[in-house]
């Protein structure tokens, strides 16, 4: 994350109070060696929220913010996130077709930007991406998705697999995109409220996904290169389900 690139709220009241208000953040910088009751209270927020949380020396937040931080300093995030609720909902009622891509591991901003604003060219409805371990929504981000970020749902879940198993019962089909199966994208029925999930360019998508997914589909390769970026991955698949809806 690029810190001189977001903004901040610092201070163990204001953040608190922030967070009791449901101010959502990026995450939550905490000077190495806090304790005391306040301490403890906002640590029970955080965990209860799922919210990204890291302890660093106090001379990094000294670079970050000019005032009395207190050894807290919370990223502001640079949108406003669903939960995953309003955006099913919202998929459902803005589309017959609707799709929703979910992020497994893609940690790289520029590459969340781009399939974003791959997503929004497809009419896509929105992102799920996991609350740790993901990339962050910053200022990078925004820009690679052309302004994407602000057109669809974006919304940040503790748990991917949780979440899966809410689209499910909602009646999405869930589609892994991998190299590990025999069937191409253009063999999977992508006709219908589906969820497409896209792993990272290190690992592809994770085994619990792949287990829980209804359908796996992959790409044919012809080069000598075994892989694609994941946002031209997440284009290609994307603009394979547009087609079989046309």
């Amino acid at each position: 994350m690029e810190e001189k690139k977001l903004q901040y709220l610092y201070g163990m009241h204001p953040v608190m109070e922030a967070l009791k208000s449901g101010r959502r953040f990026e995450k939550v910088l905490l000077k190495q060696g806090l304790e005391g009751q306040q301490f403890r209270e906002l640590m029970d927020i955080l965990n209860n929220d799922s919210i990204p949380f890291q302890f660093v020396p106090a001379e990094r937040l000294n670079r970050m913010v000019r005032g009395v931080h207190q050894g807290v300093v919370a990223c502001l995030s640079s949108i406003d996130y669903v939960d995953l609720e309003e955006m099913v909902n919202n998929a459902l009622s803005g589309s017959d077709n609707p799709i929703i891509l979910i992020l497994d591991g893609v940690s790289d901003v520029r590459n969340l930007g781009a399939v974003a604003r791959s997503l929004e060219c497809a009419g896509g409805q929105g992102i799920i991406v996991p609350a740790k371990g993901g990339a962050a929504i910053n200022a990078d981000a925004l820009k690679a998705s052309a302004g994407a970020l602000f057109r669809i749902d974006t919304c940040k879940v503790p748990n991917l697999r949780l979440a899966v198993y809410y689209l499910k019962q909602n009646g999405f089909k869930i589609i892994a995109a991998t190299e590990k199966t025999d069937h191409l994208i253009y063999d999977v029925d992508m006709k219908g409220p589906c969820a497409i999930v896209m792993g990272s360019e290190g690992k592809g998508v994770s085994k619990t996904m792949l287990d829980m997914a209804d359908e796996k589909a992959a790409i044919p390769l012809k080069g000598e290169i075994s892989s694609l970026n994941v946002s031209v991955a997440a284009s290609v698949i994307l603009f394979e389900a547009v087609r079989q809806r046309l």
